[in-house]
């Protein structure tokens, strides 16, 4: 179907103003009837509560350690890379984040 750029859009208040009151009505339970199926079981199984005993999981991570062309903030401690240097004091460097 070909589309006319040219023509003036219509947006939703045009529309609503034109609908009768049954159409509206129709167009209102149509979308509150729609719903969204959930397994139970795959819900139960991923859930954690708080307080939940963690003791035996073990978590692996790999760390890196600090890159050439990285820094730590003097302020926040995080390792960001050398585009994020905002301000350098000394042995003090800042990233763009605090020192703002």
């Amino acid at each position: 179907m070909a589309t006319d750029y040219d023509a003036p859009r219509r947006n939703e208040a045009d529309e609503l103003g034109e609908d009768s009151l049954e159409e509206l009505k129709a167009r209102r339970a149509e979308a509150q009837s729609s719903s969204v199926d959930v397994d139970e079981t795959d819900f139960n199984e991923s859930l954690e509560l708080p307080g939940a005993d963690l003791s035996n999981e073990e978590l692996t991570v790999r760390v890196l350690p600090k890159q050439e062309d990285e820094f730590t903030c003097s302020r926040c401690f995080l390792v960001q890379h050398r585009s994020r240097l905002a301000a350098s004091r000394g042995n003090e460097n800042y990233c763009r984040d605090c020192a703002a």
